[in-house]
């Protein structure tokens, strides 16, 4: 009956409407409510009437495109936008931006030292909290200036369609350097034999944090993973809805640590959660629905690219090659980074941590006092280019060292003055025991140290158990 009714339909149009014959002949299709015609495969989609945002929903948009849009183009998020190794100016340090910051930190928020950008591993410095209140300041101006001037716009569809994608890509690339830089226990790293000798009493918060992370390079590289997993949802757009809730649950985690530990990144993971919740926004009802109310739902899906079947297409699988590429280049640098100063970094020749069992300095025994707390107390060398001091106060010293194998030489550099060089001789006359001697701190010294086995350690050698009888916790 079905079949008989739909070729009276298709001959009753074909012949009230001969000069349109196309409309059911063509790849187009006409759906079985007849209250829309979607086009076959290069055909111009008719644009469909958008519903009018609210007032607010509008000003709120105009207000984070700006800033979002500013954050992104200003901050090291740009840089994961661009994963080539191609030289790249930083816009948020030089002018204008620079001019502008300086600007408000002295007439805004009356930074009587100035402002001035100075990298310093920190995302947190005066300079950092300027900026964010220089973007607030062009995003207020800017969004009421557009909501003036575009006072009888009723919506932003088409634009809002694009801002999505600019901030999901800028979201998800971040993600991939976080991630990949956990994937390989990278970020917190696993085998830094000086933090096996420091006390813990003497670690900030943030480095109990560092090395607690790191002790467990399993939950690190879990915590990579859920991170890498965000971006790969959110690269393809059919599940970038799915994405972007793991993104905000990642940053969160994140935010917490950060807030929590003082770990100087609480502004930029601020951002990740504002951006994460930017696209989940469209959502949020819908998760209201089905977790609250229990209602049936369906997330809504990110709307397509193009106007044509073709162009939307190839507009999704663009996004798709685009993040593959980010996601192996991603790899790709974790795997670098193993291979160099990981893991899998060359270890000195001396690799270990060596007691010191004599010491002389200038001639003169130096006894193992602990009121003495220039004496030193342990030499740890791990790297090839570093060796790290510890003096009897547990304090840590740290050289730049060139280890010559075939002369027995080791040239000991200080930070603090590269001019400021020593040389030390070595000689290893069992695998436990090793003599140094020669000038340090221009002071001859001679020094009888004896091999300590860094799995002697408890937190290295106390492992997993599926099986525990009582809780081993010291």
């Amino acid at each position: 009956m079905f079949a008989r009714l739909k070729r009276r339909t298709t001959a009753s149009q074909t012949s009230r409407f001969p000069h349109q014959w196309w409309l059911v002949t063509s790849a187009g299709r006409i759906d079985r409510d007849v209250s829309r015609y979607t086009p076959g495969a290069g055909s111009i989609a008719p644009e469909p009437a958008q519903t009018p945002w609210h007032l607010a929903t509008r000003i709120t948009f105009r207000f984070c495109f700006v800033y979002l849009g500013l954050y992104v183009l200003f901050t090291q998020m740009l840089r994961s936008l661009i994963p080539f190794p191609i030289p790249f100016p930083q816009f948020g340090v030089t002018a204008p931006m620079k001019n502008m910051v300086g600007w408000v930190g002295a007439h805004v928020l009356h930074v009587a030292k100035g402002v001035a950008p100075h990298p310093t591993g920190s995302g947190d410095t005066i300079y950092d909290w300027s900026q964010v209140v220089t973007l607030l300041l062009i995003a207020a101006i800017a969004s009421a200036i557009w909501s003036f001037v575009a006072r009888d716009r009723r919506e932003h569809a088409r634009l809002n369609k694009w801002f999505r994608v600019f901030i999901r890509f800028a979201l998800a690339t971040t993600f991939v350097s976080y991630g990949f830089s956990k994937v390989p226990p990278l970020q917190m790293p696993t085998t830094f034999l000086a933090r096996l000798v420091e006390p813990y009493g003497n670690f900030s918060p943030m480095g109990v944090l560092w090395y607690s992370i790191g002790a467990s390079p399993a939950y690190e590289m879990f915590a990579g993973a859920a991170e890498v997993f965000a971006a790969s949802l959110l690269f393809i757009p059919r599940t970038a809805g799915l994405g972007s809730m793991v993104a905000l649950m990642d940053s969160i985690a994140i935010f917490t640590l950060n807030m929590t530990y003082d770990v100087p990144v609480k502004l930029f993971s601020f951002h990740l959660v504002l951006m994460s919740l930017f696209l989940l926004a469209p959502n949020l009802v819908r998760l209201r629905d089905f977790f609250v109310l229990q209602r049936a739902t369906a997330v809504r899906r990110e709307e397509a690219l193009g106007s044509t079947d073709r162009a939307r297409r190839n507009s999704v699988i663009a996004q798709i090659v685009y993040g593959g590429l980010v996601l192996v280049l991603g790899a790709y640098g974790g795997y670098q980074g193993w291979t160099r100063f990981g893991g899998g970094a060359p270890k000195s020749p001396l690799y270990g941590i060596w007691e010191i069992q004599r010491l002389t300095v200038d001639g003169r025994d130096s006894p193992a006092l602990v009121s003495d707390s220039a004496r030193w107390r342990r030499v740890v060398f791990q790297g090839p280019s570093t060796v790290t001091f510890q003096r009897m106060n547990d304090s840590l010293v740290m050289f730049g060292t060139k280890i010559h194998a075939s002369a027995n030489s080791i040239e000991v550099t200080q930070f603090d003055s590269a001019r400021t060089k020593s040389t030390l001789t070595f000689e290893r006359p069992a695998k436990d025991r090793l003599l140094l001697d020669g000038t340090l701190d221009k002071h001859a010294v001679h020094m009888e140290l004896s091999y300590r086995d860094p799995d002697s350690f408890l937190i290295r050698s106390r492992g997993f158990n599926w099986v525990q009888e009582y809780p081993y916790n010291k």
